[in-house]
C-alpha cells in the first residue's frame, strides 16, 4: 500500500504530465528524484472521466517494466492522447477530468474460476492472439457478478461470452491499488 502523500504525488504527475503535453513536453520523470516507493516497477492503468463519470480514456502497463513514475506519466499521456477509443483530450478538457490510477499487483493464473472475487481482482483472458484485461473496480461500477465479468472480459478480449470456459482460454487475475482525485 502506498502512503496518501504518494498517491497524491502520483495524481499531480499524471495531471501534470498531461498538461506538459499540450505543450509538446513528454519526458519522463527522473525517479531517483522520488521516494523509494515510487521508484519500483511496478504495472499501472492511468483513467480519465468526465465530471459526469463517462470514460475519457484509459490506458496502462500490465507489468512491472519501469519505475511505477515512470509508468504513471506514460499511462497518463497514452489515456489522454492516444486511447484509440476516444480523440485526443484538448486543452481546455483537463481541468474538467477527473483522473485515477491503477497500480497493479502481481498476476496469478487461475485454476477455478471460483477462486476470482468479484471487487477484488481484475481479470486478464487470453487465448491465441486475443487478449482482453479488466481492472477490478470495473465489475463493482458495472455491479456484475463474476459470470457476467468473466463474459465482459472476453468480449474486451474479441472473444464470445463464455470463452472462458474453453479448454485453451488463460484466466488470470490480479488485484490492484486504486485510488483519484
Amino acid at each position: 500500500m502506498l502512503a496518501d502523500g504518494h498517491r497524491k504525488q502520483l495524481l499531480a504527475l499524471a495531471r501534470n504530465s498531461i498538461q506538459c503535453g499540450f505543450d509538446g513536453c513528454f519526458d519522463a520523470p527522473d525517479a531517483a528524484t522520488f521516494d523509494e516507493p515510487l521508484r519500483r516497477p511496478a504495472g499501472a492503468f492511468v483513467t480519465l472521466r468526465t465530471l459526469d463519470g463517462d470514460l475519457r480514456g484509459c490506458i496502462g502497463s500490465i507489468r512491472a517494466r519501469e519505475a511505477l513514475v515512470q509508468a504513471v506519466h506514460a499511462n497518463a499521456l497514452n489515456a489522454a492522447f492516444r486511447d484509440p477509443r476516444f480523440c485526443p483530450v484538448v486543452r481546455h478538457e483537463l481541468g474538467r477530468l477527473s483522473i485515477e490510477v491503477s497500480v497493479m499487483g502481481p498476476i496469478e493464473r487461475v485454476t477455478a474460476v471460483e477462486d476470482v472475487m468479484v471487487g477484488r481482482d481484475g481479470l486478464i483472458i487470453s487465448r491465441g492472439r486475443y487478449a482482453g484485461l479488466l481492472l477490478p473496480q470495473v465489475a463493482t461500477e458495472y455491479g456484475w457478478d463474476r459470470q457476467t465479468f468473466l463474459d465482459q472480459t472476453c468480449v474486451k478480449a474479441g472473444l464470445g461470452r463464455g470463452d472462458w470456459r474453453h479448454p485453451e482460454t488463460v484466466i488470470e487475475k490480479f488485484s490492484a491499488e486504486v485510488f483519484g482525485e
